[in-house]
């Protein structure tokens, strides 16, 4: 049987480092990309990280994490560091399967005579294709401590399971969510057109509603927001190259799944309903796969970060002991427009989408894991914050994308309720519409009402800037506009 020569793997760095041999640095593809607003934090610490540190960048498919990765090696070339001090693998290319993380080190530090102590930047992509990858990991930082290490990986959920349980005090998580809204109006340069106040105003909602809607369409994904073949195209770019590599692919591969029919049928069922309230009952009857099947592919599929889960509370704020039914939502609307086609402003599932949509933005900050629903035999609340220090909800927020609450402020009733019985205080309460602004006293309460579209912007904003990406501790912005 052949095997692969030193030689071969040699020759296939030497063509994805081109760094190495001439000074115009990453290829013209990759740095025409506008930089996310994750890469001012992210390089800050690859270049300031302590000694025996790797960083583990982790993210769904196509939201560029490869990009950022280069970004990022352009920047080091850029502030003087060697080409040849720089050292990027990806671990999807089929020459190193199997290979050990060390030795593909050991062929790069040889090739340039890098002493042990040689203080290097080492990039791996796709790292979840390794066996065992964080234990390769954590002997190279233990071996190797002025190098810098970082890893990325497609499989979020699993990767910071293993992160944690083998790289305490060795690594730090990374989290690379799709583009937040903020970022979007960036990227297509209308953000300080469409936004003003630091997102307390707009000067035309109806404009800043049209990019909203191309923003749940597409807008999720980078490559997507600059060209007009992918937005012409999404099932192609979306389904195929995203949603079923994962699940025909990643998913399989790494839990050893038989049946992906099943893990599809399901998949598409969720993303059919993305924010609406669920049961595992009602999704073995849908979708036709076991209970014990459906439990583990909601895992499977959060650890894809294809989804998110989020519980119910009681009229209490109390969560149940047995969770019966939860909300699902996908951590990008564009999978839904993907699969079952674009919507339009007054489509009857835009609501639906809207929530999900506000509901991603939450995914860059910490604060979402103390996020429920609320519903009771009387109503029910979009989004409450449950304070980690005190049980007790902080603030709730009602997602619509009408104008009708704003007029008829009846249909915020179960609001009222659920404020007076939680006792919030003078805390307003929180009401997305489509198009209206204003504060107004109703019954005991304030109501503060902000359009959707607005207040998806400020939730990515504030999060991105309000938090220390690698903090572990839990700063949440409150659901009205001026904490948001």
């Amino acid at each position: 049987m052949l095997t692969i020569s030193e030689k071969e793997v040699l020759h296939r760095l030497e063509f994805d480092n081109p760094w190495w041999v001439n000074s115009t640095g990453i290829d013209r593809y990759y740095a025409n990309f506008k930089r996310r607003l994750y890469f001012a934090p992210l390089f800050r610490f690859i270049r300031d990280s302590p000694a025996n540190r790797a960083l583990v960048l982790m993210g769904s498919r196509r939201v560029g994490k490869t990009v950022l990765v280069y970004h990022t090696i352009q920047a080091l070339l850029e502030s003087g560091i060697s080409g040849t001090s720089i050292l990027y693998v990806s671990l999807e290319t089929p020459l190193y399967s199997g290979m050990a993380l060390e030795k593909i080190l050991g062929i790069f530090q040889k090739r340039f005579d890098h002493k042990r102590e040689a203080s290097l930047y080492v990039f791996f992509d796709e790292v979840q294709y390794l066996r065992d990858w964080e234990i390769h990991l954590k002997s190279l930082v233990d071996s190797y401590p002025a190098c810098r290490f970082v890893v990325t990986g497609s499989a979020a959920a699993a990767l910071k399971l293993k992160s944690r349980e083998s790289g305490a005090g060795r690594f730090t998580d990374f989290l690379l969510p799709p583009l937040t809204f903020s970022e979007y109006l960036e990227f297509i340069s209308r953000k300080d057109e469409l936004v003003q106040n630091s997102g307390g105003s707009t000067s035309n909602i109806t404009e800043l509603n049209r990019e909203f809607c191309n923003y749940l369409n597409f807008g999720g994904y980078p490559e997507a927001v600059f060209s007009d073949s992918v937005q012409q195209d999404l099932n192609r770019f979306i389904k195929s190259d995203i949603i079923d590599k994962v699940l025909l692919r990643d998913l399989p591969s790494l839990y050893g799944i038989s049946d992906i029919q099943e893990l599809n049928r399901l998949f598409a069922t969720l993303a059919y309903n993305t924010g609406k309230e669920l049961s595992i009952e009602n999704l073995a009857a849908d979708s036709g796969v076991a209970k014990n099947t459906i439990r583990r592919y909601l895992e499977y599929l959060e650890a894809a970060f294809l989804i998110r889960r989020i519980n119910r509370i009681d009229l209490n704020a109390r969560h149940f002991k047995r969770v019966t039914s939860f909300k699902v939502y996908l951590t990008n609307p564009s999978m839904r427009s993907a699969l079952f086609g674009p919507l339009d402003p007054d489509s009857p599932f835009m609501g639906h989408l809207v929530e999900t949509a506000i509901f991603s933005q939450w995914l860059h900050h910490p604060g979402i894991d103390h996020l429920s629903f609320a519903r009771w035999s009387s109503g029910e609340i979009d989004l409450v914050f449950v304070s980690p220090m005190t049980q007790k909800p902080d603030w709730i927020v009602e997602v619509k994308w009408s104008d009708r609450a704003f007029d008829d402020h009846r249909e915020l009733d179960n609001c009222i309720e659920f404020k007076n019985h939680n006792k919030l205080g003078d805390e307003k309460i929180l009401v997305t519409t489509k198009t209206v602004s204003g504060v107004i006293a109703y019954k005991n309460a304030v109501l503060d009402f902000v359009p959707s579209s607005l207040y998806a912007y400020v939730v990515g904003e504030r999060s991105l800037s309000l938090k220390n990406l690698f903090s572990r501790s839990v700063d949440i912005p409150r659901g009205e506009r001026e904490e948001a």
